[in-house]
This record gives structure tokens, C-alpha cells and sequence, in this order.
């Protein structure tokens, strides 16, 4: 804990980032070392300008304690770059951060198959669909999900992940403390309890949008490759994407409606040369050398009860009113009543009344925990 305040101090640093943090570590070795050198020592460094030496002058301590504080207090911990539990596929890119904050159990990234699923957060019911039946059938067989528990794609991936029983690591932009979207506290948790969310913003720290681009190179820093579901011409996946190829990852595309501006992006990347799949089984030939036993052993296990399409379009056509709003709201995902309320912006009352009417003309089904789905009416 004694050289851990050192870390968190020196990942603190204001002007400091990813790359100028691991030159520091290169020059001192320890940052302890950086903490205790004068400014004189930084000025012969590349890249340490007058300003950033005066911030690193600033030898006080207490914000790095309360960080800590709040970790002890709030179960998460901290893993530092030095550390034999930090992933070396991620300490391996060009900008690793200098601490992943972990809630949940970190995998052991390295002996594992890691493939990230990323996508627009204004995703169709088909984006939703593809990433729940890809996250789900990679998860059966034994891959790990990676994901941004953003909305949108990301939200339907861990879902579909954790249907499958599998395990889930969500990179957040925020603190472990902050959940974003805030409709997604219940998957924040569910995540957490079987497998880990990480970050590298301490306890406190908001949302920001300059978070999210960092954010994406950690996502691909840790997966063997990229699944890239529905992403317009400016789209924070078309981010991860350069940033896994910057990092010698894999970038699949699911092919989109040519017409459609969700999926500008994501077929622009088979373009220009990602790899096209269909299926989470076109996903896991490309790894069944590095991992056999996983990819042979449980295949299998996918055998069993297919998912009944579900025609969207036909639903919503025989719909109106709250009733379509509510439907368009759950789309391919399971919610909850209180998600629906959040997403749909009606209030409870509309909602339920809606809900019951959904129900009683055979749209939805309830599952265990209050959760709804769309089916189509026998």
C-alpha cells in the first residue's frame, strides 16, 4: 500500500499522459523515484515542459490516500503496471495505463480468448439482435466478452454474454463509483459478479467525453480482436477499431444494410480490409490454434435452443401509441420496468399500462427479476 500512493499520485499528474507516465517510469524505475527526483531531473526529459515540471513538483499525497481510501471502502482495487496480475497484452501497447482499477474478478486476460463486441450507441433492432446472439454464442463457447457497457451494442453484448453464462470484462470511461448510462446499474452489477469492470480514472471521476477515446485502446488492448457491430462514419467503435489495428489486433465487421447510416462505418471497415463475419463461429476459427481445447471441447455446449426470430417491424406495425413506444424501448434486449421507464422517458403509469397491455395481446414475455423481452404473438 506504501509504494501504491506513488502510482496513483504519478497517474494523477495533470499534463502527464499514458506515454510521458511510462518514460518517467523508464528514466526513474520506480514512481516513488519520480516523486522524490527535483526539477531539474524531469527538465532532461523529452516531452516534460516547464509546466508540467511545476506539477510534478507538487509533492503532496493526500488525494492519492483518499483515492485509496475510497477503493477499501468501495471493495475495488488497484493494479499497477508493475504488477504480475496487470495483463501483459495490455501492458504491451504503445500507452498502457499506469493503474486498472478492478471491480470483480480480473480474468487472467493472458491465457484467455478476450474479444471485444463494440458498436454505435443509436444501434437498430438488428445491431441489438447481432450483438446479443454473437456475444451469447462466443460466451457458450468459453471466449470472453470485452465491452464499454455503453448503450446501445455494448449494453446488448454483455447481456447477451451473461445469457450465455459466460463472463464479461466492461472498460468503463468513469470511475468504478460512477455507472454510465445510469439505466445500466443493474448490468454494472451483474457484470461485476461474474467477471470484472475496469478503468483507469480513480474512484469519483465523471463521465467525460475526452474518457471515451482512452477509454477504446484499453478495450482493444486487452482482446485478441475487435467485433465491430453497426457503426456510422463517426463512431467511437470506428475508434477502437484504429486502435486495435494500431495494436496488431483483429478487426471483424458485421456486414449492414448498405442504405442504412448506422452502418456507414462498419462496412467502410470491410473495405478496407476487416474481416467479414456472420457468426461467433467465423469469430473463433481465427483463434482455434492459440486456443484449441476451448474452441474443440466446448462447441458444442451452442447447441441448444436456437432464438426465435422475431419480426420487429411486423410488432411495431400493429402497434401504437405508449404501447410502440415501449416495444420500440425493449427492441431485441431484455429490461427491466424501471430501464423501460428510464429509456422511454413516459412515466411509470404509461409504462405499465402499456406493459399490461403488451402482454395480454401476447407481444412480451416476463422473465425471472421483473424482466420483459418482445416475442411475436402466437
Amino acid at each position: 500500500m506504501s509504494s501504491l500512493k506513488y502510482w496513483v499520485w504519478l497517474s494523477s499528474v495533470k499534463g502527464i499522459g499514458a506515454v510521458t507516465a511510462k518514460s518517467l517510469l523508464d528514466r526513474f524505475e520506480t514512481p516513488e523515484a519520480v516523486f522524490r527526483a527535483g526539477p531539474a531531473d524531469y527538465m532532461d526529459l523529452r516531452g516534460i515542459s516547464p509546466a508540467v515540471a511545476g506539477q510534478l513538483a507538487d509533492k503532496n499525497l493526500d488525494a492519492a490516500g483518499k483515492v485509496l481510501a475510497a477503493c477499501m471502502e468501495l471493495g475495488f482495487r488497484a493494479i499497477t503496471l508493475r504488477d504480475a496480475e496487470y495483463p501483459d497484452r495490455l501492458a504491451n501497447i504503445y500507452d498502457p495505463p499506469l493503474i486498472l482499477y478492478v471491480r470483480g474478478k480480473m480474468p487472467a486476460i493472458d491465457e484467455e480468448a478476450v474479444v471485444a463486441i463494440v458498436g454505435t450507441r443509436n444501434c437498430t433492432p438488428y445491431g441489438i439482435k447481432a450483438a446479443d446472439k454473437t456475444a451469447y454464442r462466443l460466451a457458450r463457447i468459453g471466449v470472453i466478452v470485452a465491452t464499454g457497457l455503453a448503450r446501445g451494442v455494448d449494453s446488448a453484448a454483455a447481456r447477451g454474454a451473461l445469457r450465455g453464462n459466460g463472463r464479461v470484462v466492461g472498460v468503463i470511461g468513469s470511475g468504478l463509483d460512477v455507472v454510465y448510462p445510469p439505466e445500466n446499474r443493474a448490468l454494472f452489477d451483474d457484470v461485476a459478479a461474474k467477471g470484472a469492470i475496469l478503468s483507469e480514472y480513480p474512484p469519483g471521476t465523471t463521465a467525460l467525453p475526452a474518457h471515451f477515446p482512452a477509454r477504446n485502446r484499453i478495450l482493444s488492448g486487452i482482446s485478441l480482436g475487435v467485433a465491430v457491430i453497426e457503426a456510422p462514419k463517426k463512431s467511437g467503435a470506428l475508434i477502437t477499431a484504429a486502435r486495435a489495428l494500431e495494436q496488431g489486433r483483429d478487426v471483424f465487421s458485421l456486414p449492414g444494410n448498405v442504405d442504412a447510416r448506422s452502418c456507414e462505418g462498419s462496412n467502410a471497415l470491410l473495405r478496407e480490409g476487416a474481416i467479414p463475419f456472420l457468426s461467433a463461429e467465423d469469430i473463433i476459427s481465427e483463434y482455434a490454434d492459440l486456443y484449441p481445447v476451448e474452441v474443440s471441447e466446448k462447441k458444442e455446449i451452442d447447441n441448444g435452443p436456437a432464438v426465435d426470430y422475431i419480426d420487429f417491424d411486423k410488432i411495431l406495425g400493429a402497434l401504437g401509441g405508449d404501447a410502440k413506444t415501449v416495444a420500440e424501448t425493449i427492441g431485441a434486449e431484455t429490461l427491466q420496468i424501471d430501464e423501460i421507464i428510464v429509456r422511454s422517458g413516459l412515466t411509470a403509469q404509461q409504462v405499465l399500462t402499456a406493459v399490461t397491455m403488451l402482454e395480454i395481446n401476447g407481444y412480451t414475455e416476463r422473465g425471472n427479476g421483473n424482466y420483459l423481452s418482445l416475442k411475436n404473438p402466437e
